[in-house]
């Protein structure tokens, strides 16, 4: 068989086992059948297998016939709470919910490339894991459970790939250091005393407080942060009142904060605190918050970022590869960076040709499955260029 018809073939595969995945998606922390389904294709591929790592975690090890060291490949396996508005013929066949950020393709990507190294076991040194973890869309995220579980235990290094729609088919990017924000969210309760709208002297408005402190709350990373800083802060529900004439007694808001380094990070949460504690005592009401500390920031490491554009450039050419902007959404891939070097890269999927024009998380969202050839070729590429210095 040459080697442009082993592609074809593997594409062939990818594209089947994507669609069947698709059909049949499972939400964060649920991913039984998927599990399953992962870790007896790697077994088919004669893979060595560890099932029920953190949950329902897989890790398929490859070992080459040389020593050296060993590179983890990590792709997501969960599913989102969405309906899939899709008129297609794998369209998800679970009711409200559906692959909508790519990790269908993931699990897929990860599949083809183990397939590729259990058929070129020759071409490594040392030895190769492939990690299909759950849980990536929903906190704490899976990333905790499975370092807990030792999946880290013996890695040099990591990588993982996203595919990415906003970026055409065909294009890679990735960036040294910060390349994703951390994602914290915040709720508040705001306790006053409610009355006749008619009297409000007799009356602590919870609403007009509320009110007061989503202004206040746009201070501070416009009068907080260091302006060199990125960080976002946004307001994203409020609830209070019941009628047009009672003041609300108890009023509730969430949100989201955004930031790329920790010092900012811990800065944004106490002044969220602060303000809230002072908003609420200058109206006379009481206040409690929530905030939940979510995933950290990614952080790539840069010698294996170099990595990245030497093996990406020399694979797809310098016009194909891109250097990534700081992005806002988040991703547990960080928790794994925390604790070995490693490179997180993006691999565009959107094509307008095929309707991949859809945001990720987007009931319409679809990708160009070709990309994930070209991210299989990459995840080959960084494998064995790492394993053979």
């Amino acid at each position: 068989m040459t080697n442009n018809i082993w592609w074809e073939d593997l594409q062939i595969h990818m594209v089947e086992w994507r669609r069947h995945l698709h059909r049949n998606p499972e939400v964060s922390f649920h991913e039984e059948k998927t599990s399953s389904f992962v870790a007896d294709m790697l077994e088919s591929f004669g893979v060595e297998v560890r099932r029920h790592v953190g949950g329902h975690g897989v890790i398929g090890t490859i070992r080459g016939d040389k020593p050296g060291p060993v590179v983890m490949l990590r792709a997501d396996m969960d599913a989102l709470p969405i309906q899939d508005e899709k008129n297609i013929e794998y369209a998800s066949q679970q009711a409200g919910v559906m692959h909508a950020c790519g990790h269908d393709g993931h699990i897929s990507i990860l599949l083809g490339t183990a397939l590729y190294f259990s058929r070129h076991k020759k071409e490594i040194q040392g030895e190769i894991r492939f990690l299909f973890q759950p849980a990536e869309e929903l906190l704490p995220g899976g990333a905790v459970q499975v370092i807990a579980d030792g999946a880290l235990e013996g890695v040099d290094v990591i990588y993982g790939i996203h595919l990415w729609t906003p970026l055409p088919v065909g294009v890679v990017a990735s960036k040294a250091g910060p390349m994703m924000a951390a994602a914290d969210d915040f709720y508040i309760e705001i306790k006053g005393k409610g009355g006749h709208g008619g009297m409000p002297q007799s009356t602590i408005d919870s609403l007009i407080a509320g009110s007061a402190l989503v202004m206040q709350l746009q201070t501070v990373v416009s009068r907080s942060v260091d302006p060199l800083q990125p960080a976002v802060l946004t307001i994203g529900t409020i609830q209070a009142g019941s009628a047009q004439n009672v003041i609300a007694e108890q009023c509730k808001m969430s949100g989201t904060v955004r930031t790329f380094d920790e010092e900012t990070r811990n800065g944004m949460k106490e002044r969220v605190l602060t303000m809230v504690a002072q908003t609420g005592a200058a109206y006379g009401a009481e206040t409690q918050v929530k905030y939940i500390m979510g995933y950290p920031p990614v952080v790539n490491d840069e010698q294996e970022t170099e990595r990245f554009f030497r093996e990406a450039t020399e694979l797809f050419g310098a016009e194909r590869v891109q250097a990534s902007p700081m992005l806002m959404p988040a991703e547990d891939f960080a928790y794994y960076l925390q604790k070995v070097p490693g490179c997180f890269m993006f691999v565009g999927a959107g094509n307008p040709d095929k309707n991949a024009i859809y945001p990720h998380h987007h009931p319409m969202f679809d990708f160009d499955e070709d990309a994930m050839q070209t991210a299989v070729r990459l995840f080959i590429a960084m494998a064995k260029g790492y394993t053979a210095e």
